[in-house]
């Protein structure tokens, strides 16, 4: 088998996956949102709706300087608000708004879609035996990190 096109596959579908993502949100009318957004919102629908700054970037997977302008657009479109902690001033928490909450149920339809969409087709092996090779992948590059 010719693997040589590794990167390009990847970089494909990752790129076919953001254009899904976004005509998606359209469609939804979430103004102002884009995917990179998505994980932000996730990690804060399965927290409880409060995190830090540093909670998110760790969940998430980015450093704190990539997820700063992003918690700001998601602040400036109201999706999220900011609160100082009641015992230690010097840290704050992102918290979903009313509008933010409201839109978990959109938010996780278009979750859904897009995971239809990627395993149609697959069978369950098919899709355990992806995930597999994606995360041994992955972890390849966490060692070279190291």
């Amino acid at each position: 088998m010719k693997d040589k096109y590794i990167v390009f596959f990847i970089s494909r579908t990752k790129k076919k996956m953001i254009d899904f993502i976004e005509e998606k949100l359209k469609e939804y009318n979430m103004e102002g949102l884009i995917p990179s957004h998505g994980n932000i919102l996730t990690a804060l629908y399965e927290s409880e709706g409060k995190l830090t700054m540093k909670e998110i970037a760790r969940i998430i997977g980015k450093d704190k300087s990539t997820v700063t302008p992003l918690v700001n657009k998601l602040l400036s479109l109201g999706y999220i608000k900011k609160s100082k902690d009641k015992n230690d001033k010097r840290v704050s928490y992102i918290m979903l708004t009313d509008k933010g909450i409201s839109m978990e149920t959109k938010y996780r339809n278009i979750s859904m879609e897009v995971y239809e969409t990627a395993y149609k087709d697959f069978t369950e092996d098919e899709k355990e035996t992806l995930n597999r090779l994606l995360k041994k992948l992955s972890m390849n590059f966490n060692k070279q990190k190291q």
